[in-house]
């Protein structure tokens, strides 16, 4: 048996809409959702035992232990199969990108073909959180409900992504008790066709992340990025994805996002900065 390899994509909200809280504390949400082209890095190869090893530049401080969402997503088959579980961790830790769901997903498809079995159930893979159901999908999706709706969204124009992290950890439950205000309006039932990547930042400047406010409250070097990367030539939105404390600028081409990404690195050495193309 070779080892499986996958890559688990930074998972950017390009909107995310606070809609309801339900009786047992998950929110409700509506949510534009796509991937860029960058991401960490997963191995299983095959082996008696489950087990973990982090490396790469964000794994630091990373715990590999039985918490940890990669071997939490191979418990979740319910098998008692083993596998060496590889995470290449390039993407900060807590910061609103789905990185810890992205791998879990990573880990997921990874397992099934390694195993031969199929993927665990749709309930199974909820478990995870919220956002490991759209990573596993993989493709721009509008996510809905506590995150088991997932609506892939065809024909999104071509467009480049600068993704932006000030060093700083955001607790995503800390983000979501400091909201002001949890029954916001969603998206447009139906979502318009978008030709241009200008078009696309037209829409979602009529949209929110109404989680922003609430991290801003929390770390405002939030406000400090978002700043950053909208002065920056040829950035069509910026925004913060998730639960932040990662920002993203979009752009409708590599040259403008490759040196707005440059400029970033140069004026702020201590932030984590990526260029990458938007998958469409």
């Amino acid at each position: 048996m070779a080892a499986e390899m996958a890559l688990a994509r930074a998972k950017v909200n390009l909107c995310l809409h606070v809609m309801g809280q339900r009786a047992d504390g998950y929110h409700l949400l509506d949510s534009l959702v796509v991937f860029a082209g960058t991401g960490d890095r997963i191995t299983v190869t095959p082996a008696a035992d489950l087990s973990l090893t982090v490396t790469g530049p964000q794994g630091a401080g990373l715990g590999d232990g039985p918490d940890n969402l990669c071997l939490r997503a191979a418990r979740v088959f319910g098998l008692s199969l083993g596998a060496a579980i590889t995470l290449d961790k390039h993407l900060p830790v807590a910061s609103g990108v789905g990185g810890g769901s992205a791998d879990a997903a990573a880990v997921l498809g990874a397992l099934s073909r390694l195993w031969g079995v199929a993927l665990p159930d749709a309930a199974a893979v909820l478990t995870l959180g919220a956002d490991v159901p759209v990573c596993l999908a993989g493709v721009p999706a509008r996510m809905r409900g506590v995150g088991e709706q997932v609506d892939p969204v065809r024909g999104l124009p071509a467009a480049w992504l600068v993704l932006v992290n000030p060093g700083v950890s955001l607790s995503t439950p800390a983000v979501f008790r400091a909201l002001a205000r949890r029954d916001n309006p969603g998206l447009p039932d139906a979502l318009p066709y978008w030709s241009t990547a200008q078009d696309l930042a037209a829409f979602l400047r009529q949209q929110r992340n109404d989680l922003e406010p609430a991290a801003l409250t929390l770390v405002p070097q939030v406000g400090q990025v978002t700043a950053a990367l909208g002065a920056q030539a040829g950035c069509l939105l910026a925004r913060m994805s998730g639960s932040g404390a990662t920002c993203f600028g979009l752009f409708s081409g590599a040259a403008q996002a490759e040196g707005a990404a440059q400029a970033l690195r140069r004026a702020q050495p201590g932030w984590w900065v990526q260029a990458a193309a938007m998958a469409s």
